[in-house]
């Protein structure tokens, strides 16, 4: 199954032609989107896969899930799978990139996605998860200019995110408080409790030396220093920047929509609502899986 935000380009008829289901919603955030298919699609699978359009499953995990899905334990409600990051064309194998483990698999009715605006998570409701041992990637095929739009749009999010800290949004279950996989826990509990503690700016440059050089990020060769020197110094600046635009303007940050391929009218909310900064988004589309 697909859930659709209204794609302009052939996402919908290439899907349908591949025999999938599709559905349209319209985006407001990723979260929201999979919780809708959740509680509007008559799921007729015993359990649901997560899988976002960028990613791809090696051979060996799709084997894998064929063969042990349906012979886990009832008790055993989420799968968590390995995530490998390719940046241009190369696998982002060191710095603290490979594995990543994500809950990606889950059984109807006992699982869900945290209620955040950027970097949302799986979760369980109850029971508990295993881990399977083979691979999915990451592996974004589209031109360096896309990924950098991308993550403006992301930093956009994540400085909504960060500002609506006290609002329900976030005070919704969270990967930290529920059974999922201990290196997202982790991962959590660090940004929030110790990245976005210390000092804007200055937390961007231990993120560099920190995952290129305590992690090994060098080993990754030249599109390794790229994507960390972006990650760092693009993207993790960027955010800090925009924090502190806002600040200094006594603005917020208004709710982003789609990742779309025109021009929209996005950025600040003002106390009167009257100011607003134009950027540039991209579409992007995101599966829900019945298995």
């Amino acid at each position: 199954m697909i859930i659709d935000s209204y794609s302009a380009d052939a996402t919908v008829d290439l899907a349908k032609a591949l025999g999938a289901d599709v559905y349209e919603h319209p985006f407001e955030n990723h979260a929201t989107q999979f919780s809708w298919a959740l509680d509007n699609i008559d799921l007729q699978t015993e359990w649901v896969m997560k899988v976002d359009a960028d990613e791809e499953f090696t051979p060996e995990l799709a084997n894998e899930i064929e063969q042990k899905l349906d012979a886990l334990p009832s008790n055993m409600n989420g799968v968590i799978l390995r995530r490998r990051v390719y940046f241009m064309g190369k696998w982002i194998k060191h710095g603290g990139k490979y594995p990543e483990l994500l809950l990606r698999i889950f059984r109807v009715g006992h699982g869900m996605s945290e209620m955040k605006l950027m970097d949302e998570h799986l979760i369980i409701t109850d029971g508990d998860v295993t881990i399977f041992k083979n691979d999915f990637s990451d592996n974004n095929k589209k031109s360096l200019e896309w990924w950098i739009n991308k993550h403006n749009w992301y930093s956009n999010k994540e400085v909504l995110d960060q500002q609506m800290k006290s609002d329900a949004v976030n005070r919704e279950e969270s990967v930290e408080e529920t059974s999922t996989s201990l290196q997202a826990k982790v991962k959590r509990f660090v940004k929030n409790h110790g990245y976005y503690s210390l000092p804007k700016f200055f937390r961007a440059h231990l993120y560099y030396i920190y995952r290129y050089y305590f992690r090994l990020g060098f080993l990754n060769g030249t599109e390794g220093k790229i994507y960390t020197f972006l990650q760092a110094y693009w993207y993790r600046y960027l955010v800090d920047a925009k924090l502190y635009e806002c600040e200094k303007l006594g603005v917020k940050m208004e709710k982003q929509g789609a990742l779309e391929a025109t021009s929209t009218n996005r950025g600040w909310i003002t106390p009167n609502n009257r100011v607003a900064l134009t950027y540039a988004t991209y579409h992007c589309t995101e599966m829900a899986v019945a298995v």
